[in-house]
């Protein structure tokens, strides 16, 4: 099961293996995992309400929030909710935009994990 770890995520500790560290993003692995595991069991629905609540509960126009609200808003595409989804995007993208997060480092669908990511 693949998890939103990025490459930058994973650092050698001293004993030679890797450790979890800080990565460009605000969100924590650990905040998706669940939002991931709905994903790629086929209930898109409730990693979208997972993706809600996350994002509910971060701080309005920040990072965390911008991610939040473009991981929802490409699930709500996913789920053909085209029209909710968009204005997330545009949303998120904007904040994105002014807090100076180079696009490279911006959500896709492979945060959630590679079976539910589209081509």
């Amino acid at each position: 099961m693949a998890f939103p770890l990025k490459p930058d995520h994973l650092k050698p500790d001293e004993l030679g293996g890797l450790s979890q560290t800080p990565g460009p993003s605000a969100l924590a692995p650990a905040d998706l995992i669940t939002a991931a595991r709905a994903f790629q069991g086929g209930d898109e629905w409730s990693a979208r309400q997972h993706l809600a609540d996350l994002r509910a509960g971060c701080s309005p126009e920040g990072r965390a929030w911008a991610e939040a609200e473009r991981l929802w808003g490409l699930v709500s595409i996913h789920l053909l909710r085209e029209v909710e989804g968009t204005f997330a995007l545009e949303r998120a993208d904007a904040c994105l935009e002014r807090l100076g997060v180079a696009r490279a480092e911006w959500p896709d669908l492979s945060w959630l994990g590679e079976d539910g990511a589209e081509p």
